[in-house]
């Protein structure tokens, strides 16, 4: 396969060698798709019982309200997964949709298929199920961090909460976010314009610089309510 390299890189794929992992392939009947820049691969309110895997390309999880008003949950790049929770609970509808923002090509696979142990015994199944189980867990802890980025009373304190964590995660006061001015907002759940202007005023008060996704952080500040 073309992107067993990638696969390797999974968490789902985490300690089984390459030849395991092409074996696992047939058993769990895995199926291959490609998607233009802005498809919906999953859609809010339908039912599914397969998850997907991104081998090239990016999509957001992503809420949309009645108005149309978009919240961006996360982004999942090559190696990761998106769809696992919703597979695994059977029969849940969707409460989010899945967005392709890039032309993206996405390995399916069927949650049944990867909680049954298959009839050849697959020494590794039992791995595979652990991984996805650690997963599970992870993703919990990130949407446990974004709902405290959100909580935040005022778009200064939502920037700064993220812009705090990114700058932790990158181990360093200068760092990249994966996301375009709208899709912060979106993520943040803020106007894009007062955003735009609560960093212009972060950058005049010298707390902090950036150009386009490339920021860097002054060692002390005050945040104001």
């Amino acid at each position: 396969m073309l992107y067993m390299q990638i696969l390797k890189k999974s968490p789902l794929f985490s300690g089984i060698q390459t030849d395991e992992i092409q074996s696992m392939l047939t058993c769990l009947s895995v199926v291959e798709k490609k998607y233009e820049k802005n498809e919906l691969i999953f859609r809010h309110g339908e039912t599914v019982d397969t998850m997907g895997l991104v081998l090239s390309g990016c999509v957001h999880i992503m809420k949309e309200d009645f108005w149309g008003n978009r919240t961006i949950l996360s982004e999942v790049t090559p190696s990761q997964m998106f769809g696992e929770a919703f597979a695994c609970a059977h029969n849940q509808d969707l409460t989010v949709s899945v967005l392709s923002v890039e032309p993206t090509t996405v390995l399916f696979l069927d949650i049944k298929q990867i909680l049954n142990t298959c009839s050849s015994a697959c020494i590794f199944h039992t791995r595979l199920i652990r991984n996805l189980l650690s997963v599970l867990a992870e993703k919990n802890i990130m949407l446990t961090r974004k709902i405290d980025h959100i909580s935040k009373r005022t778009t200064r304190e939502k920037l700064l909460s993220y812009l705090s964590a990114e700058s932790l995660k990158a181990g360093s006061p200068s760092f990249q976010i994966p996301f375009n001015r709208q899709q912060l907002a979106d993520y943040l759940a803020v106007d894009r314009s007062a955003m735009s202007l609560e960093l212009s005023k972060l950058q005049k008060e010298a707390f902090l610089t950036y150009q386009k996704n490339l920021f860097y952080l002054k060692d002390s500040f005050t945040i104001e309510r």
